[in-house]
């Protein structure tokens, strides 16, 4: 191993290797100022990493194949690849389709950062993305299921109070349900997991040097409920939530309406809002990270960073999705990767 190790060990996920994961990785790690700031370990499959190599024009990165800690260089132009082995014939190898194979190897290489994370070989994880009904193929004989990343850091870090925050730069959002149905989503707005969640996010805000965080938390229906007109879960669960987080001296306000809190937000008025389920968090704050060009018929910019707080370790993940209809063409941008490598970064040195 290189002897300057002072810097943090950030694991990187390869993701599902039939989609753009090995791609973008390969492009965050050829630059060579990350070095400066941590030592990148990518734990997948070294064989994808060496093809992807060739779709984005880096063909003199040389891939350093490894088994323990001990061999990694962590230099720029090398980049360490935990080996798993788990694509068997790359040639053959499908990109950008559903497979056994590559949610299996998707799982895998999460499964393994996280057991290296609590070992303490690792100072932060990050994940690419990966595909879950792939995933979940690949789980069905052993009897698993897992909705997404989050609730695999969660089952395999023991952790029972947990969420999903994504930030866009200073913009912030934690959510009290993600992955369910929308019926199911406004069953799970109750008083003691809104609070969980104001409390979580005031943590992480802290975590990343905010003195006094303030907290927007959204109302569940249109207007906040308009004092019961519209429904009664801000009357009933998330007012009494907001009031329990002031009596801990967290600096909560709302319910504020859904519709005129996030770009409250943009302006500055918050450090955080608290979400009642996942799309109300994640369209705007993908609305102002995913950027199109119309003109140029692609994309100026695919950014964030997806955040699980609540966990013993540090996870942060790319903000998108696998991009299945991009594998191998080495057009992907790596911008949301280098975002959550920043942003684990930040973590790690407030630990």
């Amino acid at each position: 191993m290189s002897a300057a190790v002072s810097r943090p060990i950030v694991g990187i996920s390869m993701g599902d290797p039939a989609g753009n994961g090995p791609e973008i990785t390969v492009k965050a790690l050829a630059d060579a100022s990350l070095y400066e700031r941590c030592c990148p370990l990518v734990v997948g499959d070294a064989k994808m990493l060496a093809q992807a190599r060739t779709f984005v024009n880096h063909p003199e990165i040389e891939i350093n194949a490894i088994s323990a800690l001990e061999d990694a260089r962590f230099e720029a132009g090398i980049i360490d690849v935990y080996h798993l082995d788990l694509v068997k014939d790359v040639r053959s190898f499908r990109l950008g389709e559903v497979s056994v194979e590559g949610g299996w190897a998707a799982f895998e290489s999460v499964r393994t950062l996280i057991e290296l994370a609590m070992e303490g070989k690792v100072d932060a994880t990050v994940t690419n993305a990966l595909n879950k009904e792939a995933m979940n193929l690949a789980l069905e004989p052993q009897g698993k299921h897992f909705d997404g990343h989050t609730e695999i850091y969660a089952t395999y870090t023991k952790t029972k109070k947990y969420t999903m925050m994504l930030a866009h730069h200073d913009f912030r959002v934690a959510h009290v349900s993600t992955h369910c149905s929308l019926r199911e989503a406004c069953e799970r707005v109750k008083r003691a997991r809104v609070l969980e969640v104001i409390e979580l996010g005031w943590q992480a805000c802290r975590g990343l040097g905010i003195e006094n965080p303030k907290i927007a938390v959204a109302g569940l229906n249109p207007h906040a409920g308009e004092h019961g007109l519209f429904g009664r879960e801000e009357i009933e669960e998330i007012i009494p939530a907001i009031n329990d987080a002031r009596a801990q001296g967290i600096d909560a306000v709302g319910p504020c309406p859904p519709d005129t809190v996030f770009p409250e937000m943009r302006g500055g008025w918050y450090d955080l809002t608290v979400c009642m389920y996942h799309d109300q968090g994640h369209i705007p704050t993908k609305t102002i990270g995913f950027v199109y060009d119309r003109a140029q018929q692609a994309w100026d910019a695919v950014e964030g960073v997806n955040v699980t707080l609540g966990l013993p370790i540090i996870r942060t993940s790319v903000d998108h999705g696998t991009g299945f209809a991009l594998a191998g063409k080495g057009s992907s941008s790596e911008s949301s990767l280098v975002n959550a490598i920043d942003f684990a970064l930040r973590l790690a040195r407030s630990r």
